[in-house]
């Protein structure tokens, strides 16, 4: 199958072909019909697999059709880095087509706010949207959505973990009743089935590999002592020629003091994490796309936010809390449809928690072995090992064998 299938209006299919997309992905084959026929979608869909463009592709053709002066798509996302990827990749799609958008986020100056307002009450077509600054507009009781006909929740599960289920309840309060509401999540608890059956009408349910990494991931662990950490990261970065590189960590406090020691070491390297002012952010993003930066050490704000083709090397510093956060994080590589490396490093702490995540995704990650001037590292053992020993443990070339 290829999008000319779809029969896309010529202003759409020739930002298609300008962008040099032919062959559309799962997710996209079985949504895109279903939305271009006016119904609901629930769809479950791992991190990479296309979803942006399976609902963005569809509501532009209708736009193409119609030329709406009005709003006519809300599409809500999470976070600030996300609601920017959506509405690049619109600009993209959408480069022939008349069709205007805006994305509206917290963090901005006043005169982005004033930019705001003005798409608002206007009529931009699209508006891309986080929780809590699009509220701040509906507050001020100038935002118009009567004849509003589609709302999208993108990483519906996400927003819901991050306490935005007031949020999205007031502003589906906004919304029409009569409208098309497509919900995207990477996984289905209960709580966005309940979501689900209060906000949609008879949908259509749509499941792409549910919580496994895409099958170019080449996936891999060491078992470290925290100790060991700094130098297996050292070792893995330096002197190689690596593609775009992406660094997890689950605290900013490590993010910050990672990204000073690899600076130390003249690493092309830059940080991303929530104390980080917005346009700081901006810059490292587009830094990044662009090549001119190697690598980037971040906390999960980035697990679900970027979306740029040719990153090589994820590496887990710490392993993540939840088992999902995982498929997140290493699905920034392997995207479209090609291949990258994942590594994780599993300290004493984090064995069972690695456990949860082999349990997941119905596979045992192969444990590799420590750089000859590391020493050894402990056994995995999930049942066992749940703590740190002291650091008289680790051995290193400076210090001799440990007994």
């Amino acid at each position: 199958m290829t999008f000319n299938d779809f029969h896309f209006e010529q202003e759409l299919a020739e930002g298609l072909s300008s962008m040099n997309f032919d062959k559309p992905t799962p997710i996209q084959e079985k949504a895109i019909p279903v939305i271009l026929n006016n119904r609901d979608i629930i769809a479950c869909a791992q991190t990479g697999t296309g979803k942006t463009a399976a609902y963005l592709l569809p509501i532009i053709n209708k736009l193409c059709k119609t030329h709406s002066e009005f709003i006519n798509t809300l599409i809500i996302a999470p976070t600030r880095e996300l609601a920017i990827q959506i509405d690049e990749a619109l600009q993209g799609f959408a480069y022939f087509a008349p069709v205007s958008s805006i994305a509206i986020y917290g963090g901005n100056d006043g005169f982005s706010f004033e930019q705001e307002k003005k798409a608002l009450t206007q009529g931009a077509n699209i508006i891309i949207a986080t929780p809590g600054r699009l509220i701040s507009h509906l507050n001020m009781g100038y935002v118009r959505m009567e004849k509003l006909q589609h709302l999208v929740l993108d990483e519906a599960d996400r927003m819901l973990d991050m306490g935005f289920s007031q949020d999205i309840n007031k502003i589906i309060s906004y919304v029409p009743k009569l409208r098309q509401t497509l919900l995207f999540a990477a996984t289905m608890p209960p709580k966005i089935r309940e979501l689900a059956k209060r906000i949609l009408t008879h949908p259509d349910q749509i499941n792409i590999a549910l919580s496994k990494p895409a099958d170019g991931v080449v996936q891999g662990a060491y078992v470290v002592y925290d100790t060991q950490k700094n130098e297996l990261l050292k070792s893995l970065l330096k002197g190689k020629t690596l593609s775009s590189v992406i660094i997890f960590s689950s605290t900013k406090e490590n993010v910050k003091r990672l990204e000073k020691e690899l600076l130390k070491l003249q690493f092309n390297i830059a940080a991303i994490h929530s104390d980080l002012e917005q346009d700081r952010r901006n810059e490292v993003l587009l830094d990044f796309k662009n090549r001119k930066l190697q690598t980037i050490v971040a906390t999960d704000v980035l697990s679900r936010g970027i979306d740029i083709d040719g990153i090589g090397l994820v590496i887990n510093y710490d392993v993540p809390g939840d088992a999902e956060d995982y498929i997140h994080r290493v699905g920034r590589t392997a995207r479209a449809e090609s291949t990258g490396v994942a590594l994780t490093f599993i300290n004493l702490a984090d064995q069972r928690k690695f456990k949860r995540i082999e349990d997941l995704i119905g596979s045992e990650i192969k444990k590799l072995p420590l750089p000859e001037e590391l020493g050894v590292g402990p056994e995995y053992n999930p049942e066992k090992n749940q703590h740190n020993p002291p650091i008289r443990n680790f051995r290193n070339k400076n210090r001799g064998r440990r007994k």
